[in-house]
């Protein structure tokens, strides 16, 4: 297992959650007061455990590779050890519970993979099984096992809730790094942005170019906003009624909307559908849209002949 000083913030379990998960798992009062009894076997034997445990991690290279420091080994043989120990704590609340999610969403973040994680939890209880048909009479070894038997899978259930929401968090975190790459507002010069449009725009990017625009205006204090649309593929209804909405919403701010990188297509595509563009500004070049937004603000372009 692999430490962590950050806790994660969307990994969280009430109460009556950790009860209901308890329940469903058939883990009992009787359960958790037969392992804290039998603490002291786990004291005697929790050194044979981790080195046992470790052996199985060290014999197998996509394992091992995250061994490959003395002091991080160190380091994990001693919260092994914890971990080991807290099976027999007899009390599993959400301090346990958010201890174990953590854990889980550490080696999420190193990038070990859940596959080996897992086999982890297998190994564990073949080995407590081997040791207590060693030092147990048949009965009694059985009744402990199946109490321990429970709470690993117990534990296995937060390991994957560990790791399906830190992946969905770097999913969600990736998406947002795409769409602002996607959406990205330049200031041209004092008072003109540009938004240089790329792929297809959708209603959730719709809504993203919206956003962005807007609070960019409202930052920059923008009097004008060129919109060049020279690398989207496709104007439909759709997206000219994005373009629309977002030089009204562009207006209401005080700012203009110069419309650039029209295509001889698109321009045929957008008379058939009889889009109204009137309220913007129109260019075919992008050099043209920025001459004119310059104009607007004051400012011109000084061409010199180079001979």
């Amino acid at each position: 297992m692999l430490d962590s000083d950050r806790s994660p913030k969307r990994l969280k379990m009430d109460p009556q959650e950790v009860e209901r998960r308890l329940a469903y798992f058939e883990i009992t009062p009787s359960d958790l007061e037969r392992l804290a009894a039998h603490r002291p076997f786990a004291e005697a034997h929790m050194d044979e455990v981790v080195e046992r445990f470790y052996d199985l991690i060290l014999k197998h290279p996509e394992t091992a590779a995250y061994m490959d420091d003395p002091e991080r080994m160190r380091r994990l043989k001693r919260l092994q050890r914890s971990y080991f120990l807290g099976l027999f704590d007899g009390v599993i609340d959400t301090d346990y519970v958010h201890d174990r999610l953590r854990v889980g969403s550490t080696h999420e973040r190193v990038g070990l993979p859940f596959k080996w994680y897992m086999g982890s939890y297998s190994r564990y209880l073949l080995i407590l099984l081997d040791l207590l048909q060693q030092n147990y009479e048949p009965v009694e070894a059985h009744e402990i096992y199946r109490s321990l038997q429970k709470v690993v899978f117990f534990d296995s259930t937060l390991a994957i809730d560990a790791y399906m929401l830190a992946q969905l968090d770097t999913l969600s975190r990736h998406q947002a790094a795409i769409r602002e790459l996607s959406t990205p507002v330049i200031l041209v010069h004092d008072g003109v942005l540009l938004l240089p449009l790329v792929g297809t725009i959708d209603s959730l990017r719709a809504q993203q170019i919206m956003e962005t625009v807007l609070t960019r205006i409202t930052d920059q204090q923008a009097r004008v906003l060129i919109l060049d649309i020279a690398g989207v593929p496709v104007v439909d209804t759709q997206v000219a009624d994005y373009l629309l909405k977002a030089t009204a919403a562009v207006r209401l701010l005080g700012a203009r909307t110069i419309l650039t990188g029209i295509s001889p297509q698109v321009a045929r595509t957008m008379v058939e559908l009889g889009v109204d563009i009137s309220a913007m500004e129109t260019r075919n070049k992008l050099s043209d849209g920025i001459e004119l937004a310059l104009r607007i603000v004051g400012r011109h372009i000084v061409r010199s002949d180079v001979s």
